[in-house]
């Protein structure tokens, strides 16, 4: 269960749950930079615009000056999301917890695990 995930992480999951919730949409995600900040977002699904809630919470994180990431979180979506690469591209040793919308952990992995 993501019960057992420490105050920082159960946070993402809570910020990542939070964006889901307000775009109305099953997927949310949220991510932690090197300096401690938190950035969380929904997925987007328009017709000129497909985008998954990792992706939108690591651009907005790296559009804000990011240069890295301690922590990612994924609610509802799959461990192969497109935004994971963008992840392991700044820090290839940053946490990814991988929650399914019921809060059941499907996943860990990284280098602080």
């Amino acid at each position: 269960m993501a019960d057992d995930l420490g105050a920082e992480d159960s946070k993402l999951v809570t910020l990542a749950r939070g964006a889901a919730a307000r775009a109305a949409v099953s997927t949310g995600a949220a991510v932690r930079d090197l300096d401690g900040r938190t950035y969380a977002g929904a997925q987007v699904a328009a017709a000129t615009l497909q985008l998954t809630a990792l992706q939108v919470a690591v651009a907005t994180a790296l559009s804000s000056g990011a240069t890295g990431f301690e922590a990612a979180v994924l609610i509802g979506g799959a461990a192969d999301d497109a935004g994971l690469a963008t992840v392991r591209e700044f820090s290839s040793t940053a946490d990814i917890i991988v929650v399914e919308s019921t809060g059941h952990r499907t996943s860990t992995e990284g280098g602080n695990r």
